[in-house]
């Protein structure tokens, strides 16, 4: 049993937690979107890079947040 988990009644839980994978969703965005430039698929290739863009975005300010509070 690790530190984060808890048994009540019998039952073993698991506190729901923020995977934080945030950057490395974004990367896989950036790499979708050069790919499907590379491809000529240029509608996809934009709609990649902001969806990986506002995932940056996201990221930083949680992480700015996160060190301010």
């Amino acid at each position: 049993m690790s530190i984060t988990q808890a048994i009540h009644g019998g039952v073993m839980a698991t506190p729901l937690q923020f995977g934080g994978d945030l950057l490395g969703l974004a990367i896989l965005f950036l790499v979708l979107a050069v790919i499907a430039a590379v491809a000529g698929a240029s509608g996809i290739a934009g709609l990649s890079m902001s969806i990986a863009k506002w995932l940056v975005i996201i990221f930083v300010v949680l992480g700015i947040v996160t060190f301010v509070l």
